[in-house]
């Protein structure tokens, strides 16, 4: 094409497209050099992250045919990046050496964190021991089968009709034999007479 032989309307259409297709070209080029570092870092962070919101979940521990915990949740989500399921209306069970059921509660809310192995109950929570204590408190966190568990936030103890203990927080040892009642506590031991 001669360009010396077209009219100067022609001309100035085809400078208009050429400067067009160049201002395009520059600004898809400037766009991937300004968001390339943006883009990839949001596409490994979507990729790494899984998360399932499910109805009916339930989660436990078991090594060498021994069954250390089991938790249900009615409703719930796992989230794989932080490696944590919350859950709604739980219930579970805490067992000892021999597969038996050593502690059961239930909670309006849990988390497992599978990166700390660890359970915590919100709100609502009430714990039955093996031996009949009962525990109401705000929350309650297990963090392994050698650690004490601890109860913590308005927590209430009942025994049978032996004893009333009301206190800020309650270690349950690793066995679920003892408990140790820490911070403001008020304790009624009942005799036979108070009883009836």
């Amino acid at each position: 094409m001669d360009l010396r032989k077209l009219d100067k309307k022609q001309r100035a259409y085809i400078g208009a497209l050429v400067a067009v297709v160049g201002l395009l070209a520059w600004a898809f080029i400037s766009a991937g050099v300004i968001t390339h570092n943006f883009n990839r870092s949001q596409l490994q962070t979507d990729q790494d992250r899984q998360e399932a919101l499910i109805q009916g979940i339930i989660l436990t521990e078991t090594k060498d045919e021994k069954k250390f915990w089991e938790i249900y949740g009615e409703s719930g989500n796992y989230d794989s990046k932080n490696g944590v399921a919350m859950l709604d209306n739980v219930i579970g069970n805490f067992y000892d050496d021999k597969n038996e059921v050593s502690m059961s509660f239930e909670s309006s809310k849990g988390t497992y964190n599978e990166k700390k192995e660890q359970i915590i109950l919100y709100s609502d929570t009430f714990i039955v021991l093996k031996d009949l204590t009962t525990l109401r408190a705000n929350k309650l966190v297990w963090s392994g089968k050698d650690v004490p568990i601890v109860a913590e936030g308005n927590v209430r103890i009942t025994r049978k009709e032996e004893l009333l203990a009301t206190a800020h927080k309650v270690e349950i040892s690793p066995d679920y034999e003892k408990f140790k009642i820490v911070g403001n506590a008020v304790s009624k031991i009942y005799d036979d007479k108070e009883k009836k």
